[in-house]
């Protein structure tokens, strides 16, 4: 893994982007996995952003983080943005791939991140653990094995409201046996 340092840089580099045009943001994926306390190997920043917050300012976005010295292509980009697709932004400096989510995947997971110490002083919103629960089942369905010990990770500080919305949101996606499969499954080093 990359010296926390290397992320927090590349971090407060892209959130400063979105904060000054008030774009709703929350990371999400490995990183929170560390944020939540549940250590793990991550060579990646996942962000997920407000499409509709962002399409205002999408211009002066794109020049802001080529000011801010992110490799961007930006008709790639435009077009990701506009369908809702993900895309990659390029940190040289620190040598770290950032990944755009311009959609949520759990619908509502916007309005319910939580903002918590990601680095020492660092107050960021990140996707709350119920939401980060489903969102590695999704990924699990879509051939993530990563996503496999994270979720079971997860699973271990669930609160009973919680457990009610990953069953839920696992039922109403037909992915309940799946979800059973998972945190059924022993880890390979055991805590």
């Amino acid at each position: 893994m990359y010296p926390i340092e290397y992320f927090r840089k590349t971090i407060e580099r892209f959130v400063d982007r979105l904060q000054a045009l008030k774009v709703r943001f929350h990371l999400t994926g490995g990183i929170v996995s560390v944020a939540w306390g549940e250590p793990r190997l991550t060579q990646d920043i996942d962000v997920v952003v407000d499409r509709d917050s962002l399409m205002p300012h999408l211009d002066v976005f794109l020049k802001g983080l080529h000011e801010a010295g992110f490799y961007v292509q930006d008709e790639v980009v435009r077009a990701a943005i506009a369908s809702g697709r993900p895309f990659q932004l390029l940190d040289p400096v620190e040598c770290l791939k950032l990944d755009l989510y311009p959609r949520e995947l759990v619908a509502g997971e916007l309005d319910r991140s939580i903002v918590t110490e990601v680095f020492v002083g660092a107050m960021l919103p990140v996707v709350s653990r119920r939401d980060a629960a489903v969102s590695k089942l999704i990924w699990i369905h879509k051939g993530s094995h990563k996503s496999r010990q994270d979720l079971r990770r997860l699973a271990r500080h669930l609160t009973e409201e919680d457990w009610e919305f990953l069953r839920q949101q696992a039922n109403e996606r037909r992915l309940a046996d799946l979800l059973m499969e998972v945190l059924e499954e022993q880890d390979e080093i055991q805590d």
